[in-house]
């Protein structure tokens, strides 16, 4: 995969934020993907997690109650400086001991969302916040929404660092980075991918914990 073509683009609200981009063909589980984005040192990075959790702690209002906020794509780092802008910001827990959880839901072999018989207690009638990655088809995410409403979770909020939908299930999606701000990003089925159809060489095999390279 050639990163000399990789592009830096920088949060509109905060410079400090930036999503790097790399064009090429990508398969993923669910889709063909026309770009990789590379969310590594957003996940890693103390002071870049904490900039991020600043970011999506905005657009939540002080009269929304979370008691729980469920990682995916790797993002617990980036989770616990969530919670704790969450808190400064004045945002309330209903919890016993009055603090935010924050944990990583299981994935099974077919994709769905399990969540073992000692986290249920931290899902069940707790107000629930999903941090995500990257939202491409909202696909993974309406999994992942079935299976808290499963559990008995109450959704307050899906947040993310990119997303190229605006809502999912009815519930709105806040994000830092949207499609505008990668205008050229496309997702296609497998089955009816152009790139596949030009025979364009596929250039990495992508999921949440990163990128294998063909």
């Amino acid at each position: 995969m050639n990163q000399e073509n990789m592009t830096k683009i920088y949060a509109r609200s905060d410079s400090r934020i930036q999503l790097k981009v790399i064009p090429g063909h990508f398969v993923t589980s669910q889709s063909h993907i026309t770009h990789y984005l590379d969310l590594t040192t957003m996940k890693s990075r103390t002071a870049e997690a904490q900039n991020i959790a600043h970011e999506l702690a905005s657009n939540y209002e002080v009269s929304t109650p979370i008691d729980t906020i469920i990682c995916m794509d790797g993002l617990e780092v980036i989770g616990a400086y969530l919670s704790e802008e969450l808190t400064k910001a004045g945002i309330f827990s209903l919890n016993a001991h009055q603090t935010i959880y924050v944990i990583t839901p299981e994935l099974g072999n077919s994709g769905q969302v399990i969540f073992r018989d000692n986290y249920q207690p931290m899902i069940k009638g707790k107000n629930i916040l999903i941090l995500n990655g990257s939202i491409t088809t909202g696909s993974t995410l309406s999994k992942s929404i079935e299976s808290i409403l499963y559990y008995g979770g109450i959704i307050r909020g899906v947040a993310a660092i990119f997303s190229r939908v605006d809502s999912v299930a009815s519930l709105p999606v806040h994000s830092i980075f949207n499609a505008k701000d990668v205008p050229d990003y496309h997702s296609y089925p497998s089955n009816n991918c152009p790139m596949c159809q030009k025979k364009q060489k596929i250039d990495a095999i992508v999921s949440s914990y990163g990128y294998s390279a063909l």
